[in-house]
């Protein structure tokens, strides 16, 4: 009987929370430092350890709604333009996976302000104290000037909360924050480059079980804030995950495994949420050296990332390895021939087959023979396994429907995310 793997909300938000502010240096650390502000203010207000937990996962994930490079620069800007679409759409994507539905609520209304009272409330729902300390976390978090040593910035700070309290942030919750804004190392700890540790010390997150469909709820979850940053790259990590797993089964992987693919599919580009949109929506060939490089990080970011997660080496693997090649050309270890394992092997065909096939906005999806003809010739160049490519050409229709299915339904939830909703 397999032991499914006990794992820490914990080490699942920082993963993700460590993937969506790798876009842009201005961004690095940002949720990290959002949570242990917010967790720090809740412990000085006594909340019980529950609270603090939920809250600390919601600073952890607070901006996952900023979709795009743009909009989460946006939301360093201490004075914001429509903060609530953001912490709306945040909301949607988190409360997929059931054990973050808590943290998911707090996200939701984290930009309410207090309003002398009138923000207990907003548009006739409850809003939780833990929304309110967020918001004061956040917004503490954009003060501070990561050029300059941080106790010569503290009095601004502090300055600038206060002339808010009452108006966007709730009084009490200010007056905690001025008695630990009086401590040096609250702020050292804010800024330390330990702040994961700082983080994962700070209070005991429950560990969860993880059967095989909560996995695959989870890394929907996350596909979801990888691809629906843009229409262009709204459905492409279903299509793989769904080809990954149609592939495996052919190939004669188990039902485990072949669920092992789908969820790795949904991860192979978890690392791009380091690419700039621009970059991944441009309509022809990638012309500048720094295009590629950003390019060629994400599988990179995508290894670093998921290797924080125990009980998920595997799935790391497949997810990881789908741009190296058998002759060792590939990106970014170089790893080569044997190295490779079948579902590597799988993944990668699985990734090129969905590209080459699928609809993108400056061209229509290439017919049989021309996807066919694709792959034989990467397999010529030594890149892809031929058997893999030989259990494409044998189920072709039905591998291609199974990813015009999967990339129908992925769409429609795309459209769903960007109608306003009265949840």
């Amino acid at each position: 009987m397999i032991k499914e793997p006990r794992i820490r909300l914990f080490d699942l938000v920082a993963s993700l929370s460590a993937a969506m502010d790798i876009i842009s240096p201005v961004t690095v650390n940002h949720h990290k430092q959002v949570a242990y502000i917010a967790v720090s203010i809740a412990e000085e207000q006594g909340l019980p350890l529950n609270e603090q937990s939920e809250i600390l996962l919601a600073g952890a994930l607070h901006d996952s709604g900023a979709l795009s490079l743009q909009e989460k620069l946006d939301t360093l800007q201490f004075e914001m333009v429509d903060p609530y679409k953001h912490a709306k759409t945040g909301y949607l994507l988190i409360k997929m996976f059931e054990p973050l539905l808590g943290p998911a609520s707090l996200v939701r209304f984290h930009h309410v302000p207090w309003s002398n009272a009138e923000g207990s409330e907003f548009k006739g729902k409850d809003v939780l104290i833990g929304s309110h300390i967020l918001n004061l976390a956040d917004r503490i978090a954009v003060l501070i000037n990561k050029d300059k040593e941080i106790l010569g910035q503290v009095n601004a700070i502090v300055t600038k909360i206060e002339e808010k309290s009452g108006k966007i942030f709730i009084p009490k919750l200010v007056d905690a924050f001025k008695n630990l804004a009086s401590k040096q190392f609250f702020w050292f700890d804010i800024t330390s480059s330990f702040i994961s540790s700082i983080l994962s010390n700070k209070i005991g997150c429950k560990t969860i079980k993880l059967d095989i469909e909560g996995l695959l709820s989870l890394s929907k979850m996350f596909s979801h804030i990888i691809d629906f940053r843009s229409r262009f790259t709204s459905t492409h990590s279903s299509g793989v995950s769904a080809c990954a797993e149609a592939l495996a089964g052919f190939a004669g992987f188990s039902e485990r495994e072949c669920k092992m693919m789908r969820i790795a599919g949904y991860l192979h580009d978890l690392g791009k949420l380091a690419v700039p949109v621009e970059i991944l929506e441009k309509t022809g060939p990638l012309r500048t050296e720094e295009e590629v490089n950003r390019i060629q990080s994400h599988t990179y970011y995508t290894y670093r990332i998921l290797e924080n997660i125990p009980g998920l080496e595997t799935i790391n693997e497949w997810a990881s390895f789908h741009h190296e090649r058998l002759d060792g050309n590939g990106y970014p270890f170089h790893i080569k021939g044997s190295g490779i394992s079948p579902g590597s092997r799988i993944m990668a065909v699985a990734d090129v087959f969905t590209a080459v096939a699928e609809d993108r906005p400056y061209r229509k999806g290439m017919t049989r023979d021309k996807t066919l003809g694709v792959l034989k010739k990467m397999v010529e160049n030594f890149a892809i396994d031929s058997n893999i490519v030989s259990l494409v050409g044998l189920h072709f229709d039905e591998l291609n429907l199974v990813r015009k299915t999967a990339q129908a339904e992925s769409i429609k939830e795309y459209e769903r995310f960007l109608k306003p909703q009265e949840e």
